[in-house]
């Protein structure tokens, strides 16, 4: 089959693979018809998740339709439309239990190189570095799915791909993200990042009952789409954000900050170069300039939720504001499969159309003009879907 491979940094290319094969009884084999370039690839493609080898499938945002089962996965058939969350949980765990699917105990067979560096392992997950389980990914024609029998999603008929192929990842993280804000009504919630987590967290807040919400970045075509969401937009190149937080929220501060961008932010202040300098020569793992400035644009007695991806270590964290201002954290990658059926119901009620976000259809073969486009924000590109089996 044709797989997006991972060579290197920068360096991503379409080879021809094995194709995947049944080797667990709760395993299933899906022919993709559905995949996406999600921003934390971005992380893999820069060079800057470890334990990542040449050839590795990428992707981690992927539906198709079921076409092999092993023996004890029956809550699907063959032929089913399914969605695959990008976390990999086995459904009986203590985590699982608890509705905390992306900690799973049970999937990631590579749980001890996580757990040098973490203390504890987080669930495996798809096409993302062997740390998370060396897991094949979805920017292919097939993939292989383990415990299935907990993660495959069924689809009804009547509902596009483009409809349904991110409550994988970006739909649910957004929506969790806000979640995670604790939002009443009256809140102002501000989101730094205008990414397509951002865009779906925008809307999500609004879903979840925020008065306001204030959202921060420096694309114009993001800073569009956010308007178009309803948010008051800020463009931090052209603003301190900090003061403008404060003038528009009578000195108080937002109610909820989030921080939807992660380990590669950019900045225009001496704390951004800081972190260029030592991410470079590997003295800091990531960049955390959005982190600092949701710490400290947070209203006291707030809440920070984090759903933008950090791989290890960060410094100069403003901890002395965190906890003299008394602020709440909530973060986590999404636990995927508590949000698949209430979200799917959103979409069925027409509440969201998840396709606003598609700016980019291109077939697989073309992934590495997707991955460039994407990564330089070239052609007014914010999501980017592949369709595998279309013609280049």
């Amino acid at each position: 089959m044709k797989a997006v491979c991972w060579h290197g940094a920068n360096d991503v290319q379409v080879d021809t693979v094995p194709d995947p094969k049944i080797i667990n009884p709760r395993d299933a084999i899906v022919k993709i018809t559905s995949t996406a370039i999600c921003g934390s690839d971005l992380h893999l493609y820069d060079g800057y998740i470890p334990t990542m080898e040449k050839g590795d499938i990428l992707g981690h945002e992927f539906m198709g339709e079921v076409v092999e089962l092993g023996s004890a996965v029956k809550n699907v058939k063959i032929g089913d439309r399914v969605v695959v969350p990008f976390t990999i949980s086995c459904g009986s765990c203590f985590f699982c239990k608890k509705d905390l699917w992306s900690l799973c105990d049970n999937s990631n067979p590579n749980a001890w190189i996580p757990e040098k560096l973490m203390g504890h392992s987080p669930s495996g997950l798809f096409g993302y570095s062997h740390m998370m389980g060396g897991y094949a990914g979805g920017q292919a024609e097939y993939a292989r799915v383990p415990f299935a029998d907990v993660g495959l999603f069924k689809i009804p008929d009547g509902l596009a791909d483009e409809q349904v192929l991110f409550l994988t990842d970006i739909f649910p993280t957004g929506y969790m993200a806000a979640e995670n804000c604790d939002i009443e009504p009256g809140d102002t919630v501000a989101i730094w990042g205008c990414g397509p987590v951002g865009q779906f967290a925008i809307r999500s807040a609004y879903m979840l009952g925020a008065e306001r919400v204030i959202a921060i970045d420096r694309v114009p075509e993001r800073l569009q789409m956010a308007k178009d969401g309803k948010a008051e937009v800020l463009n931090y190149e052209e603003v301190d954000v900090g003061e403008a937080l404060k003038e528009m929220t009578g000195g108080r501060g937002p109610d909820a900050c989030m921080d939807a961008v992660g380990m590669e932010a950019h900045g225009t202040g001496p704390d951004a170069f800081y972190d260029q300098v030592k991410q470079a020569v590997r003295m800091e793992t990531d960049r955390p300039t959005a982190l600092r400035q949701v710490i400290v644009a947070c209203r006291k007695g707030g809440t920070v939720s984090i759903p933008g991806v950090y791989g290890g270590f960060v410094d100069k964290i403003p901890m002395g504001a965190a906890m003299n201002k008394a602020l709440t954290f909530k973060t986590g990658q999404t636990h995927v499969h508590r949000y698949l059926r209430p979200l799917l119901e959103r979409v069925q009620n027409g509440d969201i159309d998840p396709s606003f976000v598609i700016t980019h259809r291109l077939p697989l073969e073309q992934a590495p003009h997707g991955y460039e486009i994407f990564k330089h924000k070239k052609d007014n590109c914010i999501k980017i879907v592949l369709k595998p089996g279309q013609a280049a």
